[in-house]
Parts: structure tokens; sequence; C-alpha cells
């Protein structure tokens, strides 16, 4: 079995790999034209070849502008494979430390959309177990649920409720932020890089993502009380397909007063402003203060998202 990046050579196969198993992934229309973009490459699409067939296929995606991979959408391996476990952690591996090699200092998590309910649907789960058997195998051993919501103008623009004010600041102001958010944060991936990395390379590394994704920075806000106090922050963001929910978080000494549904609001008084169709969001399913406030703000949960990525460390 040969693992390797493909070439331009290899397109036609690449793209005639077909998934029948009822599980995200990534149809070839989709694929050339995001290719176009770079936000797939060939050299981030690892095939598996026995003798001359592709038996094996990972798609890894990043944005336009990325020199490293930032996710895993897509894992096929035909259904004549006895061992697609076996298969599938070796074309992880083999591409996961490609990228190490070439400078990666963050493997790219693997990033599985599923439907809801999924457990009661045998097909899913069954689907979803040798990717997950897979994932594992090759490191990516941090598993988080994650919901994702969708807001969109037939649910309307929430009104402001006049308990907060919100002002433009400057990186400083919000990294200060970012830090007392980061305590007592109920965010799987903030509580891991609290632990390993401590409070303020957490919220450095929080705002540093933030800054790179394809959102406007003037959009940011700082959430005050009517004594001037700060409650928290709104980061209205956006990913290459729509506007979401970046982040938003209240001061540890202010949690438990609804200070999270101005904030929501706001984000999404952001963007309607800015005519968005749609504005998506994703909490982990163990946030369920924040799965209650996307509900509360009239947010409709479309899908669950699996996220597997190596332990930080």
């Amino acid at each position: 079995m040969l693992f390797r990046p493909t070439t331009e050579a290899d397109l036609d196969r690449v793209v005639a790999c077909t998934v029948d198993e009822p599980i995200s992934w990534i149809p070839a229309d989709r694929y050339l034209a995001e290719l176009a973009e770079r936000m797939y490459r060939p050299e981030w699409t690892w095939i598996a070849e026995d003798g001359d067939r592709v038996v094996a296929r990972a798609l890894w995606w990043g944005q336009s502008g990325s020199e490293h991979p930032v996710a895993l959408d897509c894992l096929y391996v035909d259904a004549s494979v006895s061992d697609q476990v076996a298969v599938a952690a070796g074309l992880l591996t083999a591409g996961l430390r490609a990228f190490r090699a070439q400078g990666a200092r963050t493997p790219p998590l693997y990033n599985l959309t599923l439907s809801n309910g999924w457990r009661a649907d045998a097909a899913v789960s069954a689907a979803l177990a040798w990717r997950r058997q897979a994932a594992l195998a090759a490191g990516l051993t941090e598993e988080v649920e994650r919901l994702r919501f969708e807001w969109t103008p037939d649910l309307g623009v929430p009104a402001s409720s006049g308990r907060l004010t919100f002002t433009e600041a400057s990186d400083e102001a919000f990294l200060q932020v970012f830090r007392r958010i980061a305590e007592g944060s109920l965010d799987a991936e903030t509580r891991r890089n609290l632990a390993v990395k401590g409070a303020e390379a957490t919220a450095r590394h929080e705002m540093d993502f933030y800054l790179g994704c394809p959102g406007k920075r003037e959009w940011w806000r700082i959430a005050h009380t009517s004594d001037g106090a700060v409650a928290g922050l709104a980061i209205p963001s956006a990913t290459p397909y729509s506007p979401n929910v970046g982040y938003l978080g209240v001061v540890s000494e202010l949690r438990g007063r609804g200070h999270v549904d101005d904030l929501l609001a706001e984000i999404t008084r952001i963007h309607a402003g800015n005519d968005a169709e749609l504005i998506t969001a994703t909490t982990d399913m163990a946030n369920a203060p924040m799965a209650a406030a996307f509900a509360r703000a009239g947010y409709r949960n479309t899908q669950v998202r699996m996220l597997f990525s190596e332990p930080s460390g």
C-alpha cells in the first residue's frame, strides 16, 4: 500500500471517489471549485494506492492564504478494503507526518458533520465508527462533539436590552478580556489550552485565530455594564462561506446574569446590519449554557460536528 500526496495528473482519479455512506463528504464539484481557490490543493490531497487502484482518499482543507492545512474535510476508504481502519489510519498518519515535517505547528483537526440524532441511526454510527478508530490511531485522540446553529433573516433581528454598551477597542484591551474570559470557560479547547499553556498564551492563541479569520476587525466589540465595568466581548466573524458568531464570552465575575444573550444579540445585529442572509455558529455539546442562549435567540440547531484533534502540549 502506497500513501502519497497527489499531483495534477491524479485529478481525475481523485474526483472519481464517491462516498455512499450517510456522512459528510466533499463531492467533485465542490472540490474542483475550492481547488481553484487553493482551499484544496494537490499537496494537501492524499491517496492510498493498491497497485494502480486508488483505495482511499483524504482531503485536507485550508484558507486560500494558508501555509498549512487547517482541517481534514473528507476521509474515504473503498468498501472493498478488508481493514478500512488500518488503511485510513495509515493514510492519516502519513499526511500528518508530512505536514509536521513541512513546518505545521498545529496538526489539522478532523472535522466530521453528522445529522442531529445520529446515534439512533445505525448506518451513520457505522460510518463514524471506523473513521473515529482511524483518527484515534493516527494520534487525533481529543474528541469533541459540537452543535451547529444557524440564523436567517426570517428569525428577526434582536433589539438591544439596553443593559450593556458596546465599544471598539485596541488589540491590547481585547487581549485582556480574552484572558479574563478564559478562566472558568466551558469550551473544551479553551480548557485544554488553559491547562497546558496558561491564561496569557491561551488568550493570545484565541485572539490571533480570530484576527486571521475572514471577518473584519472593526466588527469587534467590548461590552460594558451601566457602571462602566467590562462585562465581556463580542466578536462577529466569518468563514470563507458565511458570517458567523466567532467568539463571545462574559468575564467570570459577571456570569449567570444573562449577559450572554446581550452579547449574542449584538453579534447578530452587526451581521444583520451588513445584510447577512445566514449566520452560523457552533458550541460544544457540553457547553449547555451557550447552547441554551442560541436557542433563546432563535438560532436553529441544524447539525452535529465531531472534531478529532491532537492533544495540546
